[in-house]
C-alpha cells in the first residue's frame, strides 16, 4: 500500500526562483586587464590565421589561378552564348578546345624537344670548341677559365647520361615533380570548370551582401571588372600569337629545326608575364646554337629586339585600347605584382590595376567632384 500511495501521489511542482539578484556593473573596458586580455586574444587569433593561411598558401594560389582563368575565359563563353547555346554547352566547347590545344601542343612539341635536347648535348663539346676559336672569348677563357669550366661540367653531368635526372634531384625528385605538376594542373582544370560554369551565380551571391539599393550598380561594376580581366587575357593571347608568328618566321629564315614546335613553345611562354620571353629567348637561342654559334647569336639578338618592340610599342597600345590603361601603369603594375607574388602577381597585377582605375573613375572621382 505504501508503494501504491507513492505512485499515486503527484510530484510537487518545481518552483523556479523569480529573483536572481541585482545586476552587476558592466565590465570596465578601460581597465588595463580587459585591454590586455582582448589584445592578447586578438594577437593569438591573428597568429593562428596567419599560420593557417601559410599552410594552405598553395591551395589559395591554385584557387586564384583557376578564378583568374575562369574570368578570362568568360568573354569567349559569352560570345558563344550569343549564338543561342546554353552556358553549359558553351563552357563544354571552350574546354574541349583547350584540351585539344593541349594535346596538339604535347604531340607537336615534346618529340622535337627531346630530339633537340639530345642533339644539343651531343654537339655541346663542338660548340664549346668553336667558342674557343673566337679571340675575345679565348682571352676570357685564359683569364677566368670559363670554357674549361663548362667543358668539365659538361663531361661530369653527361658521363653517365644522368643530366635530366641530376637536374631534378634524382629519380625520386623527377617523380615528385611530375606528380606534383600533374596534380596542380588537374586541380586548376577542375576548379576552372566549376568557376566558369557558376560564375553568374557567384556574382549574384556576392552582390546580395550589398544593400538592395546598391546591388544594380554593384552588379554593373563587377561585370565590368570581369570584362576587363577577360580583355587582359585576350590581349595576352593576341600578343603571344604575335611572338609565335615572329619566331616561326625567324626559324624559317635561319633554317632552324622544327619551326612549328619552336613557335608553339614561344606561344605558351608568351602567356607568362615578364619572364615568359626570357624563357622563350633561352629556348630559341639554345636550339639555334645546335646549328652554329653565329646562328645562335643572330637568333638571340633578333629575339631581344622583338621583345623591346613588343614591350614598349605593341603591349602598351593594346592594353590601352582594351583596358583603357596607360602604358606606364601596365609596366609598373606588372613589375610590382611580380616582385610581391612572383608569377601569380604578374598575372593578376594588370587586370587589378585596370579594375582599380575603373572603380576610381566610377566611384571615387565622382564623389570628389560632387563634394
Amino acid at each position: 500500500m505504501a508503494i501504491a500511495d507513492r505512485i499515486k501521489r503527484k510530484p510537487k511542482p518545481n518552483t523556479a526562483p523569480t529573483d536572481f539578484g541585482t545586476q552587476g556593473n558592466p565590465i570596465d573596458r578601460s581597465h588595463p586587464f580587459y585591454f590586455g586580455f582582448v589584445a592578447t586574444l586578438g594577437a593569438l587569433v591573428a597568429i593562428v590565421l596567419m599560420r593557417a593561411l601559410a599552410s594552405t598558401s598553395q591551395i589559395f594560389v591554385l584557387i586564384v589561378v583557376a578564378l583568374f582563368l575562369a574570368t578570362g575565359l568568360n568573354p569567349a563563353v559569352v560570345a558563344i552564348q550569343r549564338r543561342g547555346l546554353s552556358r553549359a554547352n558553351s563552357v563544354a566547347i571552350i574546354f574541349v578546345s583547350v584540351i585539344l590545344f593541349t594535346g596538339f601542343f604535347i604531340a607537336v612539341v615534346v618529340p622535337p624537344v627531346l630530339s633537340q635536347g639530345t642533339n644539343l648535348i651531343n654537339s655541346a663539346p663542338t660548340l664549346l670548341a668553336d667558342l674557343e676559336n673566337n679571340a675575345t672569348i679565348a682571352d676570357l677563357n685564359d683569364q677566368f677559365g670559363i670554357i674549361d669550366t663548362l667543358q668539365a661540367q659538361l663531361k661530369e653531368v653527361t658521363a653517365d647520361g644522368s643530366l635530366i635526372i641530376s637536374a631534378f634531384g634524382g629519380v625520386i625528385g623527377v617523380g615528385k615533380s611530375v606528380l606534383s605538376g600533374a596534380f596542380s594542373a588537374l586541380t586548376i582544370l577542375i576548379l576552372t570548370l566549376y568557376f566558369i560554369t557558376s560564375l553568374p551565380q557567384m556574382v549574384e551571391l556576392g552582390v546580395r551582401f550589398a544593400p538592395a539599393s546598391r546591388r544594380e550598380r554593384l552588379t554593373l561594376l563587377v561585370n565590368a571588372v570581369i570584362s576587363r580581366v577577360g580583355s587582359f587575357v585576350g590581349s595576352q593571347i593576341a600578343i603571344a600569337f604575335m611572338a609565335a608568328t615572329f619566331v616561326f618566321a625567324l626559324s624559317l629564315v635561319l633554317a632552324l629545326p622544327s619551326p612549328i614546335a619552336i613557335a608553339m613553345i614561344v606561344l605558351v611562354c608568351g602567356l607568362i608575364p615578364l619572364i615568359g620571353h626570357f624563357i622563350g629567348c633561352s629556348v630559341v637561342t639554345i636550339i639555334a646554337l645546335t646549328q652554329s654559334v653565329s646562328i645562335g647569336l643572330i637568333a638571340f639578338l633578333a629575339y631581344v629586339v622583338y621583345v623591346q618592340v613588343e614591350n614598349y610599342v605593341v603591349t602598351p597600345r593594346i592594353m590601352k585600347r582594351t583596358l583603357a590603361l596607360p602604358g606606364a601603369v601596365t609596366i609598373i603594375s606588372a613589375l610590382i605584382g611580380s616582385s610581391l607574388l612572383g608569377l601569380i602577381g604578374g598575372l593578376l597585377a594588370v587586370p587589378i590595376a585596370a579594375s582599380v582605375i575603373l572603380i576610381l573613375d566610377e566611384v571615387v572621382f565622382p564623389r570628389a567632384d560632387n563634394s
